[in-house]
């Protein structure tokens, strides 16, 4: 609780351990004494250094003019007079000067109606009535009717108390003890003035004061603290991305109403086909909102299987140079590693054939005279026979074209069913296995553990392939937690988006579809886990380490390799500088603007 107080944790102590419990007024000090309501009532005139026993019992009108001309202020009730069969318990009532705890706002409320005294309590009685009364006996009284103090407690003006006081119990005892030496008082005399204070306010008074629990004051409206509190709720949004990361942390600290609340808000900054910012919120929003809603806002799931998210994969890998150069990569670490003319690939994720269009024209611009025979085996699943015979009867017409003997076929075998013979593997075949983009939709120990990632890897490695490639997204999507891979979506994604608005015209009705896709991938990424969660990509470095302990060996592709790509990109996207090609250990990056967003490597 924000107590108000300036330094670290509240204000000055008031209670020292040594000996007991002592009180030291911060203007005046006294000596130890023990007074158990210590710290309740203020001194209004500092002029009290002691304890008068003299103030018990009546006293003369002579002597309290007397007093009052000594500039004592006291708070007064006329009560008859009591004979005390033994010594009272409860020691007198001491005052305590809080004037170097209150806070500035209290000070503010009550300097103008405290003019006599720069310390802060409540007024002393002789203010509010005649001078001329039967006075008896001290007891606090106040004023209900002061709105200088409507929003002043007690429990708020005493904020810290030492390790070594009394138990509360004991002290709570003793309190109720006091009340009832003090408020034993039913029979007033006729004509008495009466009491400012009633019973049941001087009870609420102590109750509030011995109760751990209360309440503190509520912040005022224009408090930092309120507005902290109010700006994270309903202020406008300055910065989408670090609204969208707020949004995970609630959901993953189970608030969702949070969640909700700033994915309301996040509606008015975003827009599917505004700028690159704007749509990234759009689509993350949607992504957050299945999560924390996904009776309502289902995230997609079977949607990742359709032919529109086939078709939209396929034009991002035709149109965003860092997919396009990643499938080019592969294809020349295939012909780097096969010199021969007799080519058989295994492709478990072929999709529409894209990559095979330009290893098919590279196959045939070979300068020799003996023509070039490749042949693609590739796996249909969720009963993708018919699509795949289309792919493979366009492959071949364009293999008739450029002069290259060509064979496509399509198998329905389980990962623990692969062998060399099952696929038809000649001997003078040189065989390579192509994963691009394939194992991060895979499974692994996280997940089952069946652990079809590592299982695909292993029996992949049984077929003794020359090269292996695998092209990747950089990307820790895997293992990491939802709020990692927000934050992680939220910049791959982000200069995803960046880039494609480099090369990809906003009239054109690709640039639509391509990002839905993108979309879709971010909504399951995000807001689906276990097996539902078909995204897990992982970072480079991860794949290097898996693919170690499958028992590959990286194989480096040559500078030239590494030349001819930068060539590509140049003459692609018209020297534009936010496209890199960055070489790293094992493998060729391709990003955009310091962002690497896909990476390809060979193994053997």
């Amino acid at each position: 609780m924000s107590s108000g107080f300036s330094g670290g944790g509240g204000g000055p102590d008031f209670f020292t351990s040594s000996g007991g419990r002592s009180v030291m007024s911060m203007n005046n000090p006294q000596g130890p004494y023990r007074p158990p309501l210590a710290g309740i009532l203020p001194d209004s005139s500092s002029q009290i250094v002691h304890r008068r026993p003299d103030l018990m019992g009546k006293r003369s009108l002579a002597e309290f003019q007397l007093q009052q001309q000594q500039g004592l202020g006291l708070y007064l009730r006329n009560v008859k007079q009591r004979t005390f069969q033994q010594a009272s318990p409860i020691s007198p009532l001491s005052p305590v000067d809080f004037s170097a705890s209150i806070t500035p706002e209290i000070s503010s409320i009550s300097s103008s109606s405290m003019a006599m005294s720069a310390r802060y309590g409540v007024p002393i009685l002789q203010q509010l009535r005649p001078q001329n009364g039967n006075i008896n006996c001290i007891l606090p009284a106040t004023n209900a009717n002061n709105s200088n103090f409507s929003g002043v407690s007690y429990p708020n003006l005493v904020q810290k108390r030492e390790a070594g006081q009394e138990s509360e119990k004991k002290m709570m005892n003793r309190l109720l003890e006091l009340e009832k030496e003090l408020l034993d008082d039913n029979e007033h005399e006729e004509g008495d003035a009466v009491s400012v204070v009633t019973n049941s306010e001087w009870s609420e008074t102590i109750q509030n004061l011995i109760t751990p629990n209360h309440k503190p004051i509520s912040p005022s409206p224009t408090s930092p603290s309120s507005s902290c509190s109010s700006s994270s709720a309903s202020s406008p949004i300055t910065c989408p991305k670090q609204s969208l990361m707020e949004v995970a942390s609630a959901i993953s600290e189970g608030n969702t109403k949070l969640g909700a609340e700033i994915l309301t808000r996040l509606n008015q900054v975003s827009n599917s086909r505004g700028t690159s910012e704007q749509r990234l919120t759009a689509y993350m929003s949607s992504a957050l909102r299945a999560r924390v809603n996904p009776a309502e806002f289902p995230p997609p799931v079977a949607e990742l299987y359709t032919k529109e998210h086939i078709v939209s994969t396929q034009m991002l890998y035709e149109r965003s140079p860092c997919f396009k150069l990643g499938f080019m990569a592969a294809n020349l670490a295939i012909l780097e590693a096969i010199p021969e003319r007799k080519l058989h690939v295994v492709d478990f994720d072929i999709g529409q054939g894209g990559q095979y269009v330009h290893l098919l024209h590279a196959l045939a611009s070979g300068k020799t005279d003996k023509p070039a025979f490749m042949k693609v085996t590739t796996f249909a699943d969720n009963g993708g026979e018919e699509r795949l015979k289309v792919v493979g009867e366009g492959l071949k017409a364009l293999a008739s074209k450029v002069g290259v003997c060509f064979s496509f076929n399509v198998m329905r075998s389980k990962v623990s069913d692969l062998s060399v013979e099952l696929l038809g593997v000649e001997s003078d075949e040189a065989l390579a296995v192509n994963l691009a983009f394939r194992l991060y939709k895979l499974p692994d120990e996280s997940v089952t553990t069946e652990n079809l990632r590592d299982e695909l890897l292993r029996r992949v490695k049984g077929l003794s392939p020359r090269v292996v490639t695998v092209v990747e997204q950089q990307l820790n999507g895997n293992t990491a937690p939802l709020v990692t891979r927000v934050a992680e979506a939220c910049g791959y994604y982000g200069a995803l988006f960046d880039s494609l608005d480099a090369t990809v015209p906003k009239d054109n009705s690709d640039w639509v579809r391509i990002e839905e896709g993108l979309g879709r991938k971010m909504g399951n990424s995000v807001a689906c886990e276990g097996r539902d969660r078909v995204e897990r990509c992982e970072v480079f470095g991860k794949w290097r380490a898996r693919m170690g302990m499958a028992g590959f060996h990286p194989r480096t592709l040559s500078q030239n390799v590494a030349d001819s790509l930068r060539a590509k990109l140049n003459s692609g996207t018209r020297g534009n500088p936010g496209f890199t090609v960055n070489e790293e250990t094992g493998g060729i990056c391709f990003g955009w603007k310091g962002r690497n967003l896909t990476v390809a490597s060979a193994w053997r």
